[in-house]
Formats: structure tokens, C-alpha cells, sequence
């Protein structure tokens, strides 16, 4: 008894075709491999920096007698001691001149970062060109310090019991203060990918769509196969070919990180990092089923650029709610279609989501894909046959299928 293989459907030749071609074109893989390098390479550059050790030099006048303190070096040797606690990488070292002038002279021979002088006038910290940031502060939090117990020693008392009562913690009612700034970075990291995939892949299903209606081959290709499985194919293809370029960039981040001595914040970012996969399925269905529909009411490659405002501003919208949006206005935009792909792993990041709402708003921008892929599937039929000028969605709708 012969079995009867199934035919394949019109469709997934459709997105089989869509991914080869694009498989093959050199300027996408150069591209692609390029973006792979840039990405590792912030990455490895970033936890270079975060852990690259900074060394200050601050010269001091050597005091003439041995009997006499020297608070200067007193105030360097606190600064190296603060700069060293808690496996702290910044140090400080006191380097010694007979006078103020001698001290100066070694830090415009560079031999130096900085001069620390304390006169009748107070204390003075005099740099070249500029101060270094880091430097400023830890004199200037060594020198509170030691001027702390100094006084504290004339009053009669100890800097504890001054400062007895004074410490205070941080924390939120809802969201995590340690992850603020991972949360506020990666935010940022998920717009621009969700953005660039946008621009680049809608942009192709756009002009892909413009160049089969300007060829004709749309006619051809209709007398085969539905035009609707046409339409599905190209969604799909280019669906399939973001993710996979979009998981390449994540993972490679994420090995990059796990290499580095960053790697803890590799645990914090991979559940965010999926669920953004996840809602990227959802928000590029909804985007790529708007831009077949842009390049099938268009006559020629003006028309795209005209009529691709409110797409990009949609993807703008999704990228600055990623950056700026706080608080409620950032859970309303955890259940916006679209809006929601940067959003809810923003939220995810700042704080414990409930898994129900998760899956709420993937819901919904779920639903919004399937109606807006039905409804642009109605307008491409209607406009992919069309010659002439460029249509509006008004006049699309109202033509026959």
C-alpha cells in the first residue's frame, strides 16, 4: 500500500524562496557578520572598561620635620584604602616634593595627575589640563573623612557617633534598585535591535512586494498559486529570517558576556532576553503585514518612502517606550501591540511581572498580528493588481478583490 505525500503548501515555498534568496545575497551576510562583530566587540570593550583599573599619582609636600603629620599623604593613603575596599580596582599613590612649586612642576612634567596642597586657606587639588572625575571624588570623599576625624578629635568625640544614624538603604515599592541601570542599558539595546530588524526586513518585504507589481510577475505568480498565500509566504520568510538574525546578535552578546567578568549580569538578561524574542515574533508579524500592504498600494519607490511615516512611527514609539517610559505609563505600554515588544522585558528587568500578565500581553499583540494580517491580506489583494498611480488605503478598500 503506496502512501500519498502531501503537497507542500504555496506559502512555505514562498518562505523557503524568500530565505534563500536572501541566504545568498552577500551585502546581507557582510552585513550581518559586521553588526556580529560590532556587538561582541561594545560587549568585550564595556567589561574592559567596567574593570580596568585606574591609577592616580597625587603629589604632596614632604614635610621637613618627621615629628610633624602630613596630612596630605594622610588624606592620599585614605583615598587608596576606600579606592581598595570591597575588591574596589582604583588606586592612589602620594609621590613626595620639597615644595608646593616642586609639586605643581610634577604635574605639568605629567609625572604627576594631580597636586594635593593644604595651606592657611585650605586644601587645594590642582590638575594640568583637567581633573579626572574619579580622581576628584576620591580625594574629596577621603578628605570629608579625615577632616571628620580631626574635628571629631577636638570635640571630644569620634566620627562614629557623629555619624551614628546616618546610614540609609535604597529601595523601591515596585522594581528592583540593582537592576535600574541593566534595565535602563538593555532597554535601550532591545529598541535599537527591534528597530534596526524593522527598518531592514519591512523595508524588504516592501520593495519585494513593489518589484513584483512594477515586473508583472505578481500576475504570473497568481495564476499558480493565491495571492493571499503569496502575501503569507513573504510575511513568513522575512518573519523567519529576523529572528534568526536576531537571536545571532542576542547570543552572541550573551557568550561575549559569559566570557567576561561580567557574566552574573548574563543570568539577570537571558529570561528578559527570550520573552523579547518572543513578543518580536508577535510585533514583526503585525509591522511586516503593514509594510505588505505599503508596497502593494504603491506604483513605485517615492510611494514607500511617502507612505512609510506612520510604520516608523510606530517603531519609534516601541524604541523610546523602551527608553524613557517609567512607572504605569510603562505597564500601559506593556499592553500595547507593537509597543509591548520592548516593553514588557523592560519590565520584566525593573521587576517581578506576574507570569498572567506576561502572557496577557503576548495574547493581544498575538490577536493584533492575526487581525491585522487578515485585513492586510484584503488590501493586498485588492491593490497588488493594480496599475498606475500610487493608492490610499481608502481607495484600496474600496476596490475589488
Amino acid at each position: 500500500m503506496s502512501s500519498v505525500s502531501r503537497p507542500t503548501p504555496p506559502w512555505a515555498i514562498v518562505t523557503l524562496r524568500e530565505v534563500m534568496v536572501k541566504a545568498r545575497d552577500r551585502s546581507y551576510l557582510i552585513s550581518t557578520l559586521v553588526t556580529l562583530v560590532l556587538i561582541v566587540g561594545t560587549v568585550v570593550f564595556n567589561a574592559y572598561m567596567s574593570t580596568r583599573a585606574d591609577e592616580y599619582t597625587v603629589a604632596v609636600t614632604e614635610m621637613q620635620s618627621t615629628a610633624l603629620e602630613n596630612p596630605a599623604k594622610e588624606v592620599v593613603e585614605a583615598a587608596n584604602e576606600a579606592g581598595q575596599a570591597d575588591g574596589g580596582n582604583t588606586s592612589f599613590e602620594a609621590i613626595f616634593a620639597d615644595s608646593p612649586e616642586q609639586a605643581e612642576e610634577l604635574v605639568r612634567s605629567g609625572e604627576a595627575d594631580a597636586a594635593l596642597l593644604v595651606g592657611y586657606d585650605g586644601w587645594t587639588l590642582t590638575g594640568n589640563e583637567e581633573l579626572d572625575g574619579g580622581l576628584q571624588q576620591g580625594i574629596a570623599d577621603a578628605l570629608r573623612a579625615y577632616t571628620l576625624e580631626i574635628n571629631a578629635g577636638y570635640a571630644g568625640t569620634t566620627a562614629e557617633a557623629l555619624l551614628a544614624g546616618s546610614e540609609f538603604q535604597t529601595a523601591l515599592l515596585d522594581g528592583n534598585t540593582e537592576n535600574q541601570f541593566m534595565a535602563q542599558f538593555t532597554g535601550f539595546v532591545f529598541g535599537f535591535l527591534f528597530y534596526m530588524a524593522a527598518i531592514i526586513f519591512g523595508m524588504a518585504i516592501a520593495t519585494s512586494v513593489l518589484e513584483e507589481k512594477q515586473n508583472r510577475v505578481v500576475e504570473i505568480l497568481a495564476t499558480a498559486i493565491p495571492i493571499r498565500q503569496l502575501l503569507y509566504g513573504k510575511v513568513a520568510g522575512n518573519t523567519v529570517l529576523a529572528m534568526i538574525q536576531l537571536a545571532l546578535y542576542a547570543g552572541a552578546a550573551l557568550l561575549a558576556l559569559n566570557f567576561t567578568d561580567t557574566a552574573e549580569l548574563a543570568g539577570t538578561i537571558i529570561p528578559a532576553s527570550g520573552w523579547f524574542l518572543v513578543f518580536f515574533l508577535a510585533g514583526f508579524l503585525i509591522l511586516a503585514s503593514l509594510w505588505a500592504m505599503i508596497g502593494s498600494m504603491a506604483s513605485r519607490s517615492e510611494d514607500l518612502n511617502n507612505s512609510s511615516g506612520p510604520v516608523l512611527t510606530i517603531i519609534i514609539a516601541a524604541l523610546f517606550a523602551g527608553l524613557f517610559a517609567k512607572g504605569q505609563l510603562l505597564v500601559a505600554a506593556s499592553y500595547v501591540p507593537v509597543i509591548s515588544t520592548v516593553a514588557m522585558p523592560v519590565r520584566m528587568l525593573n521587576g517581578d511581572v506576574p507570569l498572567w500578565e506576561t502572557f496577557l500581553s503576548l495574547a493581544i499583540a498575538l490577536a493584533a498580528a492575526y487581525a491585522l494580517l487578515r485585513f492586510g491580506e484584503k488590501i493586498y489583494r485588492r491593490a497588488v493588481m493594480q496599475s498606475g498611480g500610487a493608492l490610499t488605503l481608502r481607495k484600496a478598500m474600496k476596490l475589488e478583490s
